[in-house]
């Protein structure tokens, strides 16, 4: 098998970096190995597809993870169109060959304890940054609502009387969200702050900068994630974090998917579901203690 060519290519015309290279390099060295010294084939003009999903399953049985099978799958799938480029081969075998199917990354939501802590024991700055900042994480966990929907919002969509919010979510859709008193208090406190901002009173959107500007999402991402940070050792938190504990602490209290869904705003239930994991968790560690069969037997 000669792989010389291809690397060239990969650095000379693709512009792939150093490091890239070397990954591509390790990927069909390991190829080339197991239809070396495992199938006895030395000729890529031999190779079919029931050889290339007899490697995928030997990484499989070895423990590799599916990203990791779908990474040099997609190596073995670069070379082979190579080839058919240059003319030399006529057939590409990787065309009946599918990718592993990815596990659905679950979300991750912030544990309620720390939030009870966020909300009760955090102390924020006095004055209007302060009170903003409290007021982001407070509507973000209180309605689940997205960090573009959080910007948009605008002083006009709370409805006082009925206690809910108006958030225009994605496509235009528009949905209605209750939220409860503390919350309705804590925006009547801000609006007290706000008004003092220079040109507040031209600007429709709730939440602005200290110089009286809209916000924007970077700026939203790093006041969640200063004190989530707080509370929480996971890097990885920010405002969308908020939603999924919204949704998660929904779910774990017994809400209905299809209400989770529309307080989302989710077009799709399947889109909800992935929520009801830490609910189904909980449920099993309750059936493995409580059940006479999931008891061990001594």
């Amino acid at each position: 098998m000669k792989l010389t060519p291809f690397f060239q290519y990969l650095e000379f015309e693709k512009r792939f970096s150093a490091h890239t290279i070397t990954a591509y390099r390790k990927d069909l060295m390991q190829f080339q190995q197991y239809l070396s010294h495992t199938l006895g084939i030395d000729d890529m003009g031999e190779v079919r597809h029931s050889h290339i999903r007899s490697f995928m399953v030997s990484l499989i049985t070895e423990g590799r993870k599916a990203r990791t099978v779908n990474r040099k799958l997609s190596t073995i799938k670069a070379y082979f169109r190579f080839l058919l480029r240059k003319g030399d081969m006529k057939e590409d075998p990787t065309l009946k060959v599918s990718a592993p199917k990815l596990p659905k990354r679950l979300p991750g939501a912030v544990r309620k304890e720390a939030l009870d802590t966020l909300f009760s024991k955090v102390q924020f700055p006095d004055g209007y940054e302060g009170s903003r900042d409290r007021l982001i994480l407070e509507i973000l966990y209180a309605t689940g609502m997205r960090r573009s929907e959080l910007i948009a919002l605008r002083v006009g969509d709370f409805n006082w009387a009925q206690q809910e919010i108006l958030i225009r979510g994605k496509g235009g859709k528009e949905r209605l969200v209750p939220v409860g008193r503390s919350l309705i208090h804590e925006v009547e406190q801000f609006l007290k702050w706000r008004s003092e901002l220079p040109e507040a009173a031209e600007e429709q959107t709730l939440l602005l900068t200290a110089k009286g500007k809209p916000m924007y999402p970077k700026l939203v991402y790093n006041i969640v994630r200063k004190y989530l940070s707080v509370v929480s050792p996971d890097e990885r938190l920010g405002p969308h974090s908020l939603r999924h504990s919204f949704a998660t602490h929904l779910s774990e209290n017994g809400a209905e998917l299809n209400a989770i869904k529309a307080l989302l705003g989710h077009s799709s239930l399947a889109s909800t579901q992935v929520y009801t994991h830490n609910s189904v968790e909980r449920l099993r560690a309750v059936y493995q203690q409580a059940h006479p069969s999931a008891k061990s037997k001594d």
